[in-house]
């Protein structure tokens, strides 16, 4: 125990425990971390993973990939694949078997600050946010409006302020920016001045990737100090299921690589519309898809960082609706990351959505099935994870502080139980039947509670007598009231001093007021 911990006397009783609770933990002792190694539930048998991988290779070899740009087939075909009359790109087996073999197995994810760097490699489980919601709950009114600028700045800095979301992606769309490269050059300041952990975002187009750069290295340290510690990585989906490239998604590409900046490529086909409707069928597609976004990258730059993101989603077959929130899904992903484990890839998987509108009864168990399957399972990034509802269209800043709950609580299953001489408590046992005949008071206990159990923020664990006594607030209060106290509380203008937000605004069009940037920037 650290020495900020100690203290004098004996420790015991519930007043203690809550006093030891409020001093802060250091990181090496927390009960749960980024990056803690899981891989214990695997949906599929090994037989199995092999026969989809199998399935998945014939796929690119004789179905092939449509709508290839003409750069693509020149570079692929210049290494031993082929391509036919209608255009179709086939892949030989060996040759996809030699993109595995050779691409990156770990990737580095930068934070502007470098406690929050991730080591995405091996079955280590991070999670973050994603997405692309025009939606927002409105904190005032609970109805659903449409999302802005001000908005994403507002969840870049819920997402710096709570421990388990371990990054930041886009998760709203700034529909009041009205031209594409406003949007992505004001999504990109967004991200950068709420938050210094790090970063994810996409781009339309290959050509406005330079001038964001350029806007990142004006707040690090110059030319070229983004090559040196890339914090925002690309989301890219050059597939559009079934089995065919997409243009812009390439030139976005290229763009990336030219920049050293890592790289997500993302596959999202849905059961029964764009992908088959047995879950086996949506895997082999799926992989097949994730494996070609995979090969996109290396003919141009073997071995480059990129995370190997296959998210099978579902579609309700009675309605056609998007069922972001189904058990398939969590099933889906937890086999997508046990794919990706086995052909040792770093990987990225869907979890945390809901079909709910808000933070309820529903939300909690489509949330809390699929982040704990995908946790698990062992993916290394699992997106989606922090305040996403109604099927993907809508956010919630009270829900992130729900999410941030549950995937402490997720995370704490993947880091399992750690079994040796100490904790099997042999010695406590003994001292315990010996002496008082209850653990409360042991050190080892004192020793124990912070270190190997997680306590959600925002659950009452409180007898029913001291609950109504002080005043019966349900969990869509108590999530409510943390996510006011960030979000009045919680910003650090030094993540973009005011002379350089001002060097930027004099090269861009800034659409987000600087007076808005502050705590309690708006009443919540």
């Amino acid at each position: 125990m650290s020495a900020t911990r100690k203290r004098a006397g004996r420790l015991g009783g519930r007043s203690a425990r809550h006093t030891l609770r409020s001093q802060p933990l250091a990181v090496e002792k927390r009960p749960i971390w980024p990056g803690a190694e899981a891989g214990q539930y695997k949906p599929l048998t090994e037989s199995q993973v092999v026969k989809i991988y199998d399935a998945a290779l014939d796929v690119l070899a004789t179905v092939g990939m449509g709508e290839v740009p003409d750069v693509v087939t020149e570079q692929a075909v210049s290494q031993g694949c082929t391509a036919d009359e209608n255009g179709r790109l086939f892949f030989p087996r060996s040759f996809v078997e030699d993109i595995v073999a050779g691409a990156a197995r770990s990737v580095s994810l930068c934070g502007r600050d470098p406690k929050h760097d991730l080591d995405v490699s091996g079955k280590r489980v991070h999670f973050g946010t994603g997405g692309a919601a025009v939606n927002v709950v409105d904190f005032a009114t609970n109805d659903y409006r449409a999302s802005t600028l001000l908005d994403l700045f507002d969840f870049a800095r819920m997402a710096d302020a709570l421990d388990n979301v371990h990054w930041f992606t886009r998760c709203v769309v700034a529909t009041d920016v009205p031209d594409e490269f406003g949007l992505d050059v004001n999504t990109a300041y967004a991200c950068l001045a709420g938050t210094r952990k790090h970063i994810g975002m996409s781009f339309v187009r290959g050509s406005h990737v330079r001038p964001i750069i350029d806007m990142f290295e004006h707040v690090t340290g110059g030319e070229g100090s983004f090559r040196k510690r890339p914090f925002c990585k690309v989301h890219i989906s050059p597939v559009v299921s079934p089995l065919r490239y997409g243009e812009d998604a390439v030139g976005v590409t290229l763009a990336a690589i030219e920049e050293n900046m890592p790289i997500n490529c993302i596959i999202a086909a849905q059961s029964g519309a764009t992908a088959p409707a047995p879950l086996a069928g949506v895997l082999v597609q799926t992989l097949a898809e994730t494996l070609a976004g995979l090969i996109l990258v290396n003919l141009f730059s073997p071995g480059y960082p990129v995370i190997f993101s296959n998210w099978p989603f579902v579609v309700d077959l009675r309605s056609g609706a998007f069922a972001c929130g189904a058990a398939e899904i969590a099933l889906l992903n937890a086999g997508a990351a046990q794919l990706a484990n086995y052909l040792q890839l770093p990987s990225g998987v869907a979890g945390g959505m809901a079909d709910s509108k808000i933070p309820d009864a529903q939300a909690a168990y489509e949330k809390a099935i699929s982040l704990s399957a995908t946790a698990l399972a062992g993916a290394n990034m699992v997106y989606e994870s922090a305040g996403m509802y109604a099927s993907l269209l809508g956010a919630s800043f009270e829900g992130f502080v729900l999410d941030d709950d549950i995937v402490g609580m997720a995370l704490r299953l993947a880091r399992g139980i750690e079994v040796n001489d100490d904790t099997m408590s042999l010695a406590a046992i003994r001292d315990v039947v010996s002496g008082p005949n209850h653990f409360l008071s042991h050190p080892q206990t004192m020793a124990s509670m912070e270190t190997h159990y997680f306590y959600p923020e925002a659950a009452d664990r409180d007898s029913p007598a001291v609950w109504m006594e002080n005043g019966k607030q349900e969990v869509n209060a108590l999530v409510r009231e943390r996510a006011r106290t960030i979000l009045n509380g919680h910003y650090n203008p030094e993540f973009l001093p005011d002379h350089l937000d001002r060097d930027i605004r004099a090269r861009h069009d800034i659409l987000l007021p600087r007076e808005a940037m502050t705590k309690g920037n708006r009443v919540f």
